[in-house]
């Protein structure tokens, strides 16, 4: 029995319905974890601050745990995260931030697909030859280099060798048209400004080139793997006797069965990217919530805020969650195995 648009409705529906008590528990163990009264805690957290602020911090967090916990799911429902020491309220700096984070994350997605899965092929065709090996190599020294270190080197040395700028999403600090998103390369194209939509993007390919790279493995191993297994099966070897070329057998044929694992194993890995923006914005001075974590943790010598610190945890967290959400329902929507009822 086929599957309808009603059933995937309603298997998009469960799978919204099974985040709702996961974003609770996560928000829980967020709260537990910070909120659990420490011995120095805020002397630790703001350790330059005047008496004025650490008796403020103590006579916050050193409050019994269920009334801070009531308190805090009824500020976090209205939008009120918190503020920092110097008083700008966390919640509107995540909501300005995020999307450049976002738009950062989806760039390395991109470069991850379009060149992490066609060298997952290239790695399954020759494999065992030379080709499958310098493949590995690459994707192995994307996994072992630091992100601090191959984001420093792309700054300092790739980036004046190509040409290409290392700091900000554009030239100047203010674009001269309003920021709807701050999404800098999306902004641009909504203004129809195209000199600065080159510019967002020539600003934007370092710090997505170095996140994608250090995560390209992941979608270069998956799709070796999954073109191994599909690779020796008889619609394969019926599509080369019929004559087709072997780059239609590869990419049109093998590809889209194998590309099933690899799809889902990519949205969970979105997730993951957001942590990995923390350094890389901080190097390549990228406005997105990646710069803010590390100012709010005290970063740069930065004043501590801890409120702020929470917030990203938390978003940090349902980011994951979301992505898991997402690839779950990828995987019910590309393997028609999957019963959507």
């Amino acid at each position: 029995m086929g599957r309808s648009p009603g059933d995937l409705l309603i298997f998009v529906l469960k799978r919204l319905l099974q985040l709702i008590p996961v974003l609770i528990g996560v928000i829980v163990l967020t709260f537990i974890c910070t909120h659990l009264k420490l011995s120095g805690l805020c002397n630790a957290v703001y350790p330059h601050a005047s008496k004025a602020v650490i008796d403020a911090c103590n006579a916050k967090y050193g409050a019994p745990l269920l009334p801070q916990f009531v308190s805090y799911i009824t500020n976090l429902l209205q939008g009120n995260w918190g503020a920092s020491t110097l008083g700008q309220a966390v919640y509107p700096a995540i909501a300005a931030d995020l999307p450049a984070t976002i738009e950062l994350v989806l760039a390395a997605l991109f470069l991850m697909i379009v060149i992490g899965i066609p060298l997952g092929v290239i790695a399954a065709q020759y494999g065992g030859r030379w080709a499958d090996h310098l493949v590995r190599i690459f994707y192995l020294s994307g996994w072992a280099t630091p992100t601090y270190l191959g984001a420093v080197l792309a700054a300092v040395f790739i980036g004046p060798a190509l040409g290409l700028p290392t700091r900000g999403e554009y030239s100047t600090v203010v674009p001269p048209f309003p920021q709807y998103t701050h999404m800098s390369v999306l902004d641009a194209i909504i203004a129809g400004n195209f000199p600065y939509t080159v510019d967002a993007i020539e600003h934007l390919i370092l710090p997505a080139s170095v996140l994608a790279f250090i995560n390209m493995g992941i979608a270069t191993r998956m799709t070796r793997a999954s073109m191994l297994e599909v690779l020796p099966l008889d619609f394969v070897r019926s599509a080369r006797m019929k004559g087709l070329s072997e780059f239609w057998v590869m990419y049109k044929h093998a590809l889209r069965n194998a590309l099933i694992t690899t799809t889902t194993v990519l949205g969970v890995t979105a997730g993951g990217l957001l942590a990995g923006t923390v350094v890389i914005e901080e190097v390549f001075d990228w406005p997105g919530i990646g710069q803010y974590a590390y100012d709010a943790i005290g970063g740069g010598g930065s004043v501590a805020n801890f409120d702020g610190a929470i917030a990203v945890v938390i978003v940090f967290a349902i980011g994951v969650v979301v992505a898991n959400m997402i690839a779950d329902i990828l995987y019910g929507v590309l393997d028609p195995r999957v019963d959507w009822r």
